[in-house]
């Protein structure tokens, strides 16, 4: 993806954050709030100190983690208006001292080396420009034993949810995103992107290229996200 494909990438979420959150639930019949339920719990059990969240948009992922009291939760996403209205639901929750949110482009994250104890990414590491290198970084400001966890849809591989979940990718998602969002292409790019993404044992050897430790992918609802765990 070129830096003009990053900043349309960008472009398209700002235009779509009004109605970002409320399709999210919608689209997913609200299960992906028990996706990122599951993360916190697995999360729980291990060092949680600082938490840096990639990709954070409207900060859906940090305020789970919230419920864990670390001492301190960083956001970063390149779509700075979807960061307002994070910012917005974490002052009405009032934990403005606990959660920051800030621009920040997940290759080139603005974060000295071992800075953070866990590194978290929901349905983010899809939009990266360059997979590794994000994944790179993200190792990059981990400690050493520190955890990385993604949540990231995946491809359902047997009957009938294979079929079912490439009939409503292809025909239901990019529908009612159109229509409830005005968006023509951000609900249309969102199943590409899943499709053309390395899911499973694929997105695995990636992080094992990268050194990454103590592999494992949690596969939620019949495949159709997993969560993956790897240690620095």
């Amino acid at each position: 993806m070129s830096p003009a494909a990053k900043e349309t990438v960008q472009g398209m979420f700002d235009a779509i954050s009004p109605k970002y959150d409320f399709l999210n639930h919608l689209l997913s019949f609200g299960i992906d709030r028990l996706w990122r339920r599951r993360l916190v719990r697995i999360l729980s059990g291990m060092k949680h100190r600082d938490v840096l969240d990639v990709a954070t948009g409207t900060g859906d992922l940090a305020l789970a983690i919230a419920r864990l009291r670390p001492d301190r939760i960083e956001g970063i996403d390149i779509a700075v208006k979807m960061l307002g209205i994070g910012r917005e639901k974490i002052a009405k929750k009032g934990l403005d001292s606990l959660i920051r949110l800030q621009p920040g482009d997940a290759e080139q994250i603005p974060f000295p080396d071992h800075s953070f104890d866990a590194v978290t990414v929901a349905f983010g590491v899809r939009n990266f420009t360059d997979l590794v290198k994000g994944l790179s970084e993200m190792k990059r400001v981990l400690r050493p034993g520190g955890h990385m966890l993604i949540l990231e849809f995946s491809h359902p591989g047997s009957f009938p949810m294979k079929h079912l979940y490439a009939f409503y990718s292809r025909f239901v998602i990019p529908v009612v995103g159109k229509r409830v969002s005005g968006s023509n292409t951000a609900y249309t790019y969102l199943p590409e992107t899943v499709a053309a993404f390395p899911s499973g044992q694929a997105f695995l050897d990636i992080m094992n290229e990268l050194d990454l430790k103590a592999l494992s992918q949690y596969r939620l609802s019949a495949g159709i996200a997993s969560i993956y765990v790897a240690e620095k």
